[in-house]
C-alpha cells in the first residue's frame, strides 16, 4: 500500500507538518504500508504557463520537479493533503503543484483515497479545506476524512487533535483494505467526468490527445468506473 503525504506548507516543521507526521507514524504501523512524505518546499516547481502542451503530449515541457511529483502521486493508493491557510486559501506553493500536477482533466486521483487537513489561527481554514475537498472530488478521489484545525501560530498540537488525526489515519487504511465504496462520491465523480470533463476534452480532439491517452491507460471508460454500485 503506497501513501503520499503532501505538506503544502513552506515550513517543514510547522503545525501542518506536525499533524501530517502523526498520520505518517500511524500508517507506518502497518507493515505493508510505504509512505513518501513530501515537503513542498523541498521541490522546485515553476508556475504553470497555460500553454496547453501537456494536454496534447501528456507531459509538461517544464523540466523541474513538478512532473516527477505528479508521477509519485499517481502511483499511490492514499493521498494525504495538508495545508496552512493563507488569505483564506491554500498556500501558493500548493496551488502551483495543483496547476502543474495533471489532477483534474487527467483524473490523477481516480479510485485513490484521500485525507484533507487545513490549519489556521483565525478565519479562512474552512474555505481552504473546501478547496482541497473540491480538488479531490474533481480529480476522482474518495475523501475518507477532511477537517480544519484551529490553533494559534507556533503552538503545539493539542492532545485532542492528535487523537483525531490518529483515528483518521487508521480509518483511511481500513477504507483501502475494505475497498469502501463511498457511493455518493462515486456518483459525483461520474457526473463530473461524464457530463463535465469528458465532453469538454473530446470536443477539442487533437488538442487533448494526451489527456485521452492517459484516460485509456487508467481504464476510465470501463464499466466499473461508470457504475457506482460495483
Amino acid at each position: 500500500m503506497k501513501v503520499v503525504i503532501l505538506n503544502l506548507s513552506p515550513r517543514n516543521n510547522g503545525l501542518t507538518a506536525s499533524l501530517l507526521h502523526v498520520v505518517e507514524e500511524e500508517l507506518k504501523k502497518y507493515k505493508e504500508v510505504h509512505v513518501d512524505f513530501c515537503n513542498i518546499g523541498d521541490y522546485i516547481i515553476a508556475p504553470c504557463l497555460g500553454c496547453y502542451s501537456c494536454y496534447k503530449t501528456g507531459k509538461c515541457h517544464i523540466d523541474d520537479d513538478g512532473e516527477s511529483l505528479s508521477v509519485l502521486i499517481g502511483g499511490a493508493d492514499i493521498i494525504i493533503f495538508g495545508s496552512p491557510t493563507y488569505a483564506s486559501n491554500i498556500t501558493g506553493q500548493g496551488k502551483i503543484l495543483i496547476d502543474r500536477g495533471h489532477f483534474v482533466l487527467e483524473q490523477l486521483l481516480t479510485n485513490k483515497y484521500a485525507i484533507c487537513i487545513t490549519t489556521g489561527e483565525n478565519y479562512g481554514h474552512k474555505d481552504s479545506l473546501k478547496i482541497l475537498k473540491k480538488l479531490c472530488l474533481y480529480s476522482g478521489a474518495f475523501i475518507s476524512k477532511a477537517y480544519p484545525v484551529t490553533q494559534p501560530y507556533g503552538s503545539r498540537l493539542s492532545e485532542k487533535m492528535i487523537r483525531k488525526t490518529k483515528r483518521a489515519a487508521h480509518k483511511i487504511y481500513k477504507d483501502v483494505v475494505m475497498h469502501k465504496k463511498y457511493i455518493l462520491q462515486r456518483v459525483i465523480h461520474s457526473i463530473i467526468f461524464y457530463i463535465g470533463i469528458k465532453p469538454f476534452v473530446l470536443k477539442r480532439g487533437e488538442q487533448m490527445k494526451g489527456v485521452i491517452k492517459r484516460w485509456e491507460s487508467m481504464g476510465l471508460d470501463s464499466f466499473a468506473f461508470q457504475n457506482p454500485f460495483i
